[in-house]
């Protein structure tokens, strides 16, 4: 028999490797060839609320949406940026990031952001404010949208305050930092002993500070024409400090007890009466409708106004796109729908929080007075971009810095002179690093 020539001979050889190769190549790819795109979507939604709505939307895109399907992924808040730059070096972020504008700057000027400018539909760049898009944007990009804000309020027990016949504030008519205090004072004498005006909760005082400083003028950081960032603490910037250094030193109006609570620590002594008011963030309320005592009064005052009136700094919750994912247009896509006005509306009262989005802003439902959620709405639009928003090396002179010589002068251990030279010395050494040259 004539044989065939040794190319046909290994023929099929070559062709069982060649389907070993492919079937083995198919195996260790986990995604399944039907063309369907995937997304991952990290929340740090974590009120049940809150998670509930977030859920809900993903899963109405998915059943509207059987091309793109979205999977959600829960993360943390008290972990989120460590796991963030662990998995954008990784190559393993997911596509669609949940953060807080002021955690964004590194990652942005790290390449690790898409810029939305061009992916981003026209609605929804027209439907947040200008100053909010300020929060998100670094250099010439725009790297998350802000969806969800939350002013500093003080939450306040009614009866206390009406009992003592002191002057409520209102949105139109608020208190004045100096009137706080002699409020503060008031209160405090008809309260009795043991008992105080106001609890201060300032485990982490910076924000704090500094996001209230604006009220007064004051700005703290200082970008020169070179672009370089300094510190520089003015009569502006002392005002809130002072402030409450005074309550706690001076007046005896606060304790010296919370200032290194968090705010969930200071609800039971506030349903006790041991506390009158707590300026705490507006989603607190939610914990007060859960966890007060059957009949306990309470109202939502808004923070006191200085020269600039009731302004104050934010970091609003913001949506990033990873620039490694390769489905960038389907997920501004998911933003898109994710961030429609009624949407947002879902996920503000999820978050017990207010809209970023002026349509959002203005549903009825975040008007009324049950729950103080018109003087939350009253008071978004004063809302500006936090001081820090921007400031590479804010991490590091926050923690090291800023935190530690906040703390020490609420306590009354340092004066003002020494809190200004450790925030303006010390700090300025920390930021020289981060600067461009």
């Amino acid at each position: 028999m004539r044989r065939l020539p040794a190319f046909l001979r290994s023929l099929p050889v070559f062709l069982a490797v060649l389907l070993l190769l492919l079937s083995g190549c198919a195996a260790g790819d986990d995604r399944p060839d039907d063309g369907v795109v995937r997304l991952r979507f990290q929340s740090l939604a974590w009120q049940k609320e809150s998670v509930d709505a977030n859920r809900r939307l993903v899963e109405e895109w998915n059943a509207t949406h059987p091309g793109v399907q979205v999977e959600y992924v829960q993360g943390s808040w008290d972990s989120v940026h460590d796991q963030l730059l662990t998995s954008f070096e990784g190559g393993e972020a997911p596509d669609i990031v949940h953060d807080a504008s002021d955690d964004l700057a590194d990652f942005a000027h790290g390449g690790h952001l898409a810029d939305l400018r061009p992916l981003l539909s026209a609605r929804l760049r027209a439907d947040i404010p200008a100053r909010s898009w300020e929060t998100a944007t670094f250099g010439e990009g725009v790297y998350g949208v802000p969806f969800l804000q939350e002013p500093r309020v003080i939450l306040a027990n009614r009866k206390l305050l009406e009992a003592s016949g002191v002057r409520m504030p209102t949105p139109e008519k608020p208190w004045t930092w100096s009137e706080f205090r002699q409020v503060a004072r008031d209160l405090t004498r008809s309260m009795g002993p043991g008992r105080y005006a106001v609890a201060w909760p300032l485990k982490e005082p910076v924000s704090v500070s500094l996001n209230l400083g604006l009220s007064a003028g004051g700005r703290l950081f200082h970008r020169g024409a070179d672009g370089r960032v300094t510190v520089g603490f003015t009569e502006a910037d002392a005002v809130v400090p002072a402030t409450v250094r005074a309550q706690v030193v001076e007046d005896r109006t606060a304790p010296r007890t919370t200032l290194g609570s968090g705010g969930s620590d200071t609800l039971p002594g506030f349903f006790a009466g041991k506390y009158a008011m707590v300026p705490l963030g507006f989603a607190y309320r939610q914990q007060i409708v859960q966890q007060a005592p059957e009949g306990f009064a309470w109202t939502v005052l808004p923070a006191p106004a200085g020269s600039a009136g009731l302004a104050q700094g934010v970091s609003p919750q913001t949506l990033s796109i990873a620039e490694d994912s390769p489905y960038k247009k389907e997920a501004a896509a998911f933003l898109d729908f994710f961030l429609r006005p009624e949407n947002m509306v879902r996920l503000a009262r999820g978050d017990w929080m207010l809209p970023v989005g002026t349509t959002a802003l203005a549903d009825p439902s975040l008007h009324t007075p049950e729950d103080g959620w018109a003087t939350g709405a009253a008071v978004a639009g004063r809302l500006l971009p936090a001081p820090a928003q921007s400031v590479r090396g804010y991490p590091e002179w926050k923690d090291k810095v800023a935190t530690p010589a906040f703390q020490e002068y609420y306590s009354g251990a340092i004066d003002e002179a020494e809190l200004r030279r450790r925030l303006v010395e010390d700090g300025n050494r920390v930021l020289a690093r981060y600067q461009r040259k």
